[in-house]
């Protein structure tokens, strides 16, 4: 944490607020009521108390479908910027121009219960440190539906620059996070992690949970620790879909597998993460029996998961361990098996993993060949 100073940062500090009401899983959310004023203007209140922001900006979609959104923010008097509802990172660097910004706060507006406190100590970090990127999200330590991100209108000018692929050009920073080396980044992290709590608002129980939250305070200017103290208040945890999002902003691609991403079958609402697995189902992390149709986990769970045979033999093998500095007779009986089922085979050569397997095969073929082409159809590892 940042030592609790106020500094006098003379700053052009302001804040660009991503909005829209669009949502797919809430629409319209931006402009539902907590109480009697909308989220946005929660948001805006809460933002306020920050002692360093000068101006207050929102970035949203230029569409008939977001003209109810602008004509409410143009009534309020609020600064807006319309732009392409796909390319944020395009919205936010065209936003950022025309209002001559010098240094960007970004704030999602389903993150209504944003903490001033919180954002202050980010920006403070940001200055001191003298940082092209701070945030409160690498690694996440807050709640998710705090999260504060700041940097400079040349560090938005060079992502914007650089990154290509769509999925960079929709979520703003993530081409920064994901390539560290070629920032100065710093992190605030919180004393007690509380990363698997969750107060955005992407869905119908999200709002309510938020409306619950402000209606047990005092008023709404509370600390996000209140939240957590009060004896009648019980916060949901990341649920799937969620715990996707934030693997997306730490793990490049979210996950380890392009086999298991969810941007294969149905973005937004595949179930994602796994509790158990028996036979042909599994449970997923929000308590979903589904019936496995599709990889079995990639193909290698060809008996159902959890088969009590192979279960029992695995424990066997643990309790006399799995490993030790001589060979395991396995190997040779496995060889034997493999070259009477593949006749044309004298020998067989074991790897740890399919890409291990494939950069073998390609060395002994350059090597056999003196050739240095290699014809590839689809995905084969990581190897070069």
């Amino acid at each position: 944490m940042v030592k609790k100073t106020t500094y006098n940062f003379r700053k052009n500090i302001s804040v660009i607020i991503q909005a829209r009401l669009t949502s797919k899983r809430l629409p319209g959310k931006s402009l539902m009521k907590i109480k009697d004023m909308t989220l946005i203007e929660l948001l805006i209140k809460r933002l306020k108390k920050s002692k360093y922001l000068k101006n207050i900006i929102f970035a949203i979609p230029d569409n008939k479908e977001n003209y109810k959104l602008k004509n409410y923010l143009i009534a309020k008097d609020y600064k807006v910027f319309s732009g392409d509802e796909h390319d944020v990172l395009n919205r936010y660097y065209r936003a950022a121009k025309k209002f001559n910004l010098k240094y960007i706060v970004r704030i999602t507006a389903d993150c209504p219960l944003i903490d001033p406190k919180i954002l202050d100590e980010v920006i403070e970090l940001f200055f001191i440190k003298k940082s092209d990127y701070s945030s409160n999200i690498c690694p996440p330590s807050f709640p998710d539906g705090l999260d504060v991100e700041i940097f400079s209108f040349k560090t938005l000018k060079k992502i914007w620059r650089l990154s290509k692929n769509l999925s960079d050009r929709e979520h703003v920073t993530q081409f920064l996070r994901n390539n560290p080396h070629k920032f100065k980044i710093s992190n605030l992290l919180n004393n007690e992690n509380f990363s698997n709590l969750k107060i955005s608002v992407d869905n119908k129980s999200d709002l309510n949970l938020v409306r619950e939250i402000v209606k047990l305070q005092k008023n709404i200017y509370f600390g996000w620790r209140k939240i957590f103290k009060h004896k009648k208040m019980k916060i949901t945890r990341l649920n799937g879909q969620k715990l996707w999002d934030k693997a997306k902003k730490i793990i490049p691609g979210g996950n380890m597998l392009l086999s298991k991403r969810e941007d294969r079958f149905l973005p937004g609402k595949w179930p994602n993460y796994f509790k158990k697995a028996k036979g042909c189902y599994v449970w997923d992390i929000d308590g979903r029996k589904l019936l496995d149709m599709s990889l079995m986990g990639i193909g290698t769970s060809i008996l159902g998961y959890a088969n009590k045979k192979i279960d029992l033999e695995v424990s066997k093998k643990i309790k006399d361990g799995n490993m030790s500095t001589l060979n395991c007779t396995e190997e040779v009986k496995l060889a034997e098996e493999l070259i009477k089922l593949h006749p044309w085979a004298r020998m067989a050569k074991f790897t740890r993993s399919g890409g291990e397997a494939n950069a073998v095969a390609i060395r002994i073929a350059r090597a056999s060949t003196g050739k240095e082409g290699v014809a590839v159809c689809g995905y084969h590892g990581w190897h070069d």
